[in-house]
């Protein structure tokens, strides 16, 4: 049952009716399927991806390495071989690695502009690469780039005025109090604070929004977890579980 400005009716253990009012969010939330359908199926995968997106899921999130010759790829660890011979794919020829390993152009080809896609660039030097594929098929606005260092990411914006710049971070690892460092992060250029989805509160959103910049949520696995940050005003979360990320977002 909907009620005015974003309230929803439901229910506490005892069954009694409670009124909760859903906080604003800066923009229609994203459900970024972390590396895939992970939960489904190999992480990081095209079976992954394209499974996501058969589930209904509004963004994806990978991993970006930079390889020898200069290909973007998607891997989270971003070694390869066995146990006794691992090899760091930026020594690699994008030829020399296991099939499973997609290219980030090869995503691109599927997805297009049509989705929204969130990089954890794990090695700084992916970067100009990672926006040359995005911008061979226009899908600059909707690339989310994240890295924990915010002068990295700040420096970004000299590749496109159009990406947006994610700052991944812990509330312990901030400069400051939680408000300073927000502001010299949007002072920066930066679109985004992503942090552990226990680390959000209604008021931390509120004063991101504040500044004008996004709250983003990560590790959101369970459906509790989930109702709250969208409850909090939370602008995009990232989960394993596809299917409860997109069962929270039809309850609001």
């Amino acid at each position: 049952m909907s009620l005015p400005h974003g309230g929803s009716l439901s229910s506490c253990a005892l069954g009694h009716a409670l009124h909760v009012t859903r906080l604003p969010s800066s923009r229609d939330p994203i459900g970024f399927a972390h590396r895939g359908a992970r939960s489904l199926a190999p992480d990081n995968t095209m079976e992954s991806f394209r499974l996501a997106l058969r589930l209904g899921a509004s963004g994806l999130e990978s991993d970006v390495w930079i390889t020898a010759d200069g290909a973007a790829v998607l891997d989270h660890d971003g070694v390869v071989g066995g146990r006794l011979r691992r090899r760091p794919i930026n020594s690699c020829e994008r030829s020399d690695l296991p099939e499973h390993i997609p290219g980030l152009a090869e995503l691109f080809e599927v997805i297009g502009s049509d989705v929204d896609l969130s990089l954890d660039i794990k090695d700084p030097a992916a970067a100009a690469e990672v926006v040359a594929c995005a911008r061979d098929v226009g899908a600059e606005d909707r690339l989310w780039m994240c890295h924990p260092d915010r002068e990295i990411v700040a420096s970004w914006r000299e590749l496109s005025p159009k990406i947006r710049l994610v700052e991944s971070t812990r509330v312990r690892q901030m400069d400051g109090s939680f408000e300073r460092h927000v502001a010299a992060s949007a002072a920066l250029g930066i679109n985004v604070i992503n942090l552990h989805h226990s680390e959000w509160s209604g008021g931390h959103i509120a004063l991101v929004h504040r500044f004008e910049m996004l709250a983003f949520g990560w590790d959101a696995q369970f459906d509790r977890v989930l109702n709250e940050l969208l409850d909090a005003g939370i602008d995009g979360v990232f989960s394993d579980h596809v299917d409860r990320m997109l069962a929270a977002f039809e309850r609001l």
